[in-house]
């Protein structure tokens, strides 16, 4: 029986960000599942677009990338999402998924980054590996991407529970709750004296590089600075770090281990 590993990211197209996030997620997930031939999907339509139209490199989506499974004779499809919370990304996955269940013998698809509590202590240890040493009045900001789907909670969430554990950092959301503003209180309140700028995406896209560390005015580095507050941009997706591509790898692993339990 034909064999596929399919693995679904938001994208990007920014060539670099791709190769050092996206690339080394795929390779680390084919590697640990060599009797399985690799695919890729990206859910963002506008990526896939501009991606063709000025590279001429053509991306599935996970429709197009499920319809070339079943046409290619693939029988036992494992899909693992390198998105990071359940939200309309994921969703969209999901969704395909369901319409394509009759088309395959085995269709499994691993969860998200944060999907269970476990997940979030587990993100804090992989956090805490990538921070470089910080002073008493030093915090890590890390820049989620925010979501208008009730998922968007998994920002304060993750931030309450560094919170809780006097982890030295913040969470805020681009597009939702926790706001910059809300961060920056919080920051003033501590008194810290300066931050150091991460993204929480899995590449370092359009977000990180325009809303987190650039010189415009309505920056998160702008905004911090014209508080009087140092700022430090690193510029590194989540997919950079080893011990987050292992938790893709787990997920997966997870989600074919309950898939096969529920057949026996």
């Amino acid at each position: 029986m034909k064999k596929a590993l399919l693995i679904i990211s938001f994208g990007t197209s920014y060539h670099q960000t791709r190769q050092k996030n996206i690339d080394v997620c795929e390779q680390q997930l084919a590697a640990a599942y060599r009797d399985r031939d690799l695919y890729r999907a990206f859910t963002s339509e506008m990526i896939i677009r501009k991606l063709k139209k000025r590279d001429g490199l053509q991306v599935d989506n996970p429709r197009q990338a499920l319809e070339r499974l079943v046409n290619e004779g693939y029988q036992d499809v494992a899909i693992q999402s390198l998105h990071v919370i359940n939200g309309d990304e994921y969703e969209k996955i999901v969704s395909e998924v369901r319409t394509f269940s009759d088309h395959f013998q085995r269709l499994v698809v691993g969860t998200p980054l944060l999907n269970s509590f476990a997940d979030y202590q587990q993100l804090l240890i992989a956090l805490k590996s990538q921070m470089p040493p910080l002073a008493e009045d030093e915090r890590v900001v890390f820049m989620g991407h925010g979501a208008s789907h009730h998922a968007f909670s998994a920002y304060a969430c993750l931030d309450h529970l560094m919170n809780s554990h006097n982890f030295p950092a913040l969470v805020g959301a681009v597009e939702s709750y926790p706001e910059i503003d809300h961060i920056i209180i919080r920051l003033r309140r501590q008194a810290i004296r300066k931050v150091h700028l991460m993204p929480l995406m899995l590449v370092a896209g359009d977000h990180a590089i325009n809303d987190m560390a650039s010189d415009e005015p309505d920056s998160w580095r702008s905004q911090l600075e014209a508080v009087g507050i140092k700022t430090q941009s690193w510029l590194q997706g989540l997919g950079e770090n080893p011990l987050i591509r292992e938790m893709f790898v787990q997920h997966l692993a997870d989600a074919l281990q309950a898939e096969q339990q529920e057949v026996v």
